[in-house]
């Protein structure tokens, strides 16, 4: 996440103090461990196949606004 951070910085000639990098890394990493959470205990899964299955959501959405499906 840090890296796609970097990557923005560059591409679009931006500068972020790291203390404001660090929070984005806290609300990206914040956010994901909650919607994994989440989704394990609402279908009772282990947090890794919680996160594999939003993974897999994530690039069919992907796929499909593209119109690749």
């Amino acid at each position: 996440t840090c890296s796609y951070f970097e990557q923005v910085q560059s591409n679009m000639n931006f500068y972020w103090p790291k203390e404001e990098v660090l929070e984005k890394l806290d609300n990206k990493m914040t956010s994901a461990f909650w919607s994994v959470t989440n989704l394990a205990e609402k279908r009772k899964l282990y947090m890794r196949d919680a996160a594999y299955i939003i993974a897999i959501e994530r690039v069919a959405q992907a796929c499909k606004d593209r119109g690749w499906v």
